[in-house]
């Protein structure tokens, strides 16, 4: 037994060498922008390298290494540690490696990211995952608002990737989104899915409204209580779509509570926005009675 003791905690040791490791080093209201905690930025770095890349400090541009304690190199495996609510834009653009978060996390987090994985043991500012291009962001706790969505003034949003978010999201969830899956285990506030071109939003609570507004080509599913249905909707059929299989069976397999009767079930599907081209479609679990 002592052998396994001492194996186990020499593989811990040399794992936790293998990461780059920030805290925070005191907590703060003032916002700190963060995006050079990527792991894109550190795999190639030296400690000292990594403590002299830049970041803000409200408006005063200052180091990671002045604003946290860090330990490990050359790894694009990431911990962020600390009340990181106002840390913003961790994980911005990167495209491979893993970053998880110890606590909550700021605005624009995994922002643009093109790949790897980033995961928050908490709470998340708006705008995460905004313009996701690829990869995976799992957000344990709640998001704010506009999830994968695009920035004022862009024409489209995420296009690819996968968010999914185990507590509530807010407003606009997937707005102008191009081609992404977003999955929202709790409730989602106004616009969900709004003007989206391509894609799929699943919401396992209640689907909040003036869902798909706009809406050209995506799919809304609904799998809580039935949602109010904008009028630019309307009643086409009750179906068993195949593909629905596919994404519940593998939601199931991340550990997300999906109905297990839903997998085989009937869904009442609605096309538009007519107001927009009108392919899009949402679509209702039907639940047995």
């Amino acid at each position: 037994m002592g052998c396994v003791s001492c194996a186990g905690l020499m593989k811990q040791s040399a794992d936790e060498r293998d990461m780059v490791t920030l805290r925070l080093r005191a907590p703060t209201t003032i916002p700190i922008e963060a995006d050079s905690i990527c792991p894109d930025l550190f795999v190639s770095r030296t400690l000292a390298e990594i403590k002299a890349l830049p970041a803000f400090y409200g408006r005063r541009r200052t180091t990671l290494g002045d604003l946290f304690e860090i330990q490990g190199d050359r790894s694009d495996r990431v911990v962020v540690e600390g009340e990181l609510g106002h840390v913003k834009k961790i994980g911005l653009r990167m495209s491979h490696g893993r970053v998880l978060v110890r606590g909550n996390a700021g605005l624009h987090l995994g922002a643009y990211m093109r790949g790897g994985e980033i995961v928050v043991e908490g709470n998340v500012s708006d705008w995460a995952g905004a313009h996701i291009r690829g990869g995976l962001i799992r957000i344990k706790g709640n998001a704010g608002h506009r999830v994968g969505a695009a920035y004022p003034g862009e024409k489209y949003g995420a296009n690819r990737g996968t968010i999914i978010v185990e507590g509530d999201a807010g407003r606009e969830v997937g707005a102008k989104a191009r081609r992404v899956l977003i999955v929202v285990q709790g409730d989602v506030g106004e616009f969900t899915g709004a003007y989206m071109a391509a894609g799929t939003i699943i919401v396992l609570g209640r689907l909040g409204k003036r869902a798909g507004a706009g809406n050209k080509r995506g799919t809304i599913l609904a799998l809580g209580e039935p949602p109010d249905i904008l009028l630019t909707y309307r009643y086409e059929c009750t179906i068993r779509p195949v593909f629905l299989r596919c994404y519940l069976r593998r939601l199931l397999e991340w550990g997300l509570p999906v109905p297990a009767a839903a997998v085989d079930g009937d869904f009442r599907r609605y096309s538009g926005d007519i107001t927009a081209l009108g392919k899009g479609e949402i679509l209702v679990y039907a639940k047995p009675e």
